[in-house]
């Protein structure tokens, strides 16, 4: 931690817990990726959209490039909404928590889906909640229901254009790898559901198979993302100039810096105004009022469009 000397104390200790928490992310998601890799041959596909149906995007994956991957943001990036909401709502269909906490969850994901951005306030909140209510729980019981939340309130929220974008990553050989701020079981479901690579999420203190209501380190936002991202490639021995990355958040800047080709996936204001400045592409694959507000960038083109028109689909579906 030397080369932190010049950073005020407040500083530093942040600067240390968003390295701690990459650090951890980073291990989790390499431990459960081998069996992550052993599940995927033995499942057949069981998610609702089908990659088959939309354009294989981006064209830049180098067919068996072993030190590029692809890292994705989950939350608004390839679901629609907050994985940790819906995770919510379905521990309280299961009774671990009261209705008053429901509705802080409902409101928590009112905002997140009109405004499109993570509210520091509101993430904390939903975080604070999430221990209290998991403390003394087992890892083992949380991922079995979490199993059945995926398919109840998760899987049909799965943005069809950035799965096609993942997909194209596979095809070409390439490892990816959910980064989200969600708990690393949570990403973990979710990555093996959508046969991914694995998932760096954040890592939540558990003793002898017991989640103890603490995390290790710090929620893996903002520039912990980027530090378990630094860690994993490290690890995994992977270029970072040769890497991919996609988020709708400015908040997720700088893991979108690290790599050679980031994507502003259904952006927030700042961040479209970031990935323009610099030329970073773009696609937005929302639909409806806030889709004509914010347009579709030319430089989407086709794949864009047709994505956003099976997000249309989808959505339609779930409004039956």
């Amino acid at each position: 931690m030397a080369a932190l000397g010049w950073l005020t104390p407040r500083r530093r200790s942040a600067t240390a817990r968003s390295v701690l928490a990459g650090e951890a992310a980073a291990e989790a998601a390499r431990k459960s990726s081998a069996e992550l890799a052993h599940a995927q041959q033995e499942q057949t596909a069981t998610d609702t959209t089908d990659a088959a149906d939309t354009p294989r995007e981006p064209e830049f994956p180098v067919v068996g490039d072993d030190l590029a991957a692809a890292f994705f943001d989950l939350d608004n990036t390839v679901m629609q909404g907050a994985a940790l909401f819906h995770f919510g709502r379905g521990l309280y269909k299961r009774k671990f928590f009261q209705r008053r906490e429901l509705a802080r969850f409902a409101w928590q994901q009112t905002w997140f889906r009109l405004a499109g951005i993570e509210d520091p306030e509101h993430m904390q909140d939903a975080r604070d909640s999430a221990l209290s209510i998991v403390k003394g729980h087992r890892v083992s019981e949380l991922m079995s229901i979490g199993e059945e939340i995926y398919d109840e309130y998760m899987a049909d929220r799965i943005w069809p254009g950035t799965r096609a974008l993942a997909q194209a990553h596979l095809d070409a050989g390439q490892k990816v790898w959910l980064v989200t701020a969600a708990p690393v079981e949570t990403a973990t479901i979710i990555a093996r559901r959508l046969g991914l690579t694995g998932a760096l999420g954040t890592v939540a203190e558990s003793v002898d198979g017991v989640y103890t209501g603490r995390l290790v380190g710090e929620p893996l936002h903002g520039p912990a993302k980027a530090e378990a991202v630094r860690a994993l490639a490290a690890a995994e021995g992977l270029d970072l100039a040769r890497c991919a990355a996609y988020s709708d958040s400015h908040n997720d800047i700088p893991m979108l810096s690290l790599v050679g080709h980031p994507y502003a996936i259904n952006p927030d204001a700042k961040l479209r105004r970031h990935a323009r400045e610099r030329e970073w592409r773009l696609r937005d694959y929302r639909t409806g009022r806030k889709a004509a507000k914010v347009g579709i960038p030319a430089a989407a083109g086709v794949g864009a469009i047709a994505g956003g028109t099976a997000a249309a689909v989808a959505l339609h579906r779930r409004r039956r």
